[in-house]
């Protein structure tokens, strides 16, 4: 069970400015820090993980890599997150083991529903509204497909996942989120702008 209900995503377009918001977000509090550099060299994006390996040790974090596997078993990283495009969740488990954390991303129920039955120990699901963080943007859900989506899984009588929105979150939308059954968020844009504010983050959920 997870405990962290708030994950930074880490931005920056160098392994400099990837460090520095990465540390900045572990001092203003974050626990959980998922890394993800999208257009990074093997060989500095494998030299960022490991610094944020050590960080997130440091301050007693959870430190997740996106998309590679293979990373994430060489820095002993805590799991890794997986896209709809990336490596299974089971080629994840069996490369990585059962005691570590295995994301996935979900846009739709059908995707919620694969990653259910694939075990996946959480969801990433969204986006919740437009965001820049992301160069190919899946479907806006809205509030309004997060109330969908859950009404649906309660009518085909499926426990509810652990799933963080993702996509655009603000420190404004943490109690709807929760009122409509949504377990945790992954933030980026705002938290390495004003890292100050995940301790807000953090405080706002019940």
């Amino acid at each position: 069970m997870i405990k962290e209900k708030l994950q930074y995503i880490s931005q920056g377009n160098t392994k400099e400015e990837q460090e520095f918001n990465i540390y900045n977000a572990l001092d203003a509090g974050v626990k959980w820090v998922q890394v993800r550099w999208k257009n990074a060299s093997e060989s500095e994006l494998v030299e960022l993980c490991e610094k944020a390996r050590i960080l997130c040790n440091e301050y007693q974090a959870i430190c997740i890599i996106n998309d590679h596997i293979q990373i994430a078993k060489e820095i002993e990283a805590d799991g890794v997150h997986l896209g709809l495009n990336d490596d299974s969740i089971l080629k994840a488990r069996q490369i990585l083991g059962a005691n570590k954390i295995i994301g996935g991303t979900a846009n739709t129920l059908e995707h919620v529903l694969q990653r259910v039955q694939e075990s996946c120990d959480y969801i990433g699901l969204g986006p919740l509204r437009f965001t820049e963080t992301k160069e190919k943007l899946s479907p806006i859900l809205g509030f309004e497909g997060y109330q969908q989506l859950i009404e649906d899984l309660k009518a085909r009588l499926i426990d509810i996942p652990m799933i963080y929105a993702i996509g655009g979150v603000r420190l404004e939308d943490i109690e709807l989120l929760q009122q409509i059954g949504i377990y945790g968020v992954a933030v980026s844009g705002q938290i390495t702008s004003q890292p100050s504010i995940a301790n807000e983050f953090i405080k706002s959920f019940k």
